[in-house]
């Protein structure tokens, strides 16, 4: 199952289900749309694959596998450059 994840690893914008904006990599990072086309060119820092929208998760299995309330932030120097 997804682990649907709450924010953008970059830049901590909330991303919660259904998030229009939230992408996906191979390995469920979660990035929103404008770290990943501005500071990533629509690649996964972390792996190298490519970032798809992340899909919705139904209200039934909302229920049955929760949204995880750990945020995620890593350090991934395109963020770092970006922001000097």
């Amino acid at each position: 199952m997804l682990d649907l994840r709450p924010n953008c690893e970059c830049c901590d914008k909330d991303l919660p289900n259904g998030a229009s904006d939230a992408l996906i990599c191979t390995f469920e990072c979660t990035f929103c749309a404008t770290c990943a086309q501005t500071r990533f060119g629509g690649r996964c820092p972390n792996c190298g694959g490519d970032l798809v929208q992340r899909p919705t998760r139904p209200e039934r299995l909302l229920a049955k596998f929760p949204p995880s309330t750990k945020r995620v932030n890593k350090e991934h120097a395109p963020c770092v450059q970006a922001a000097e």
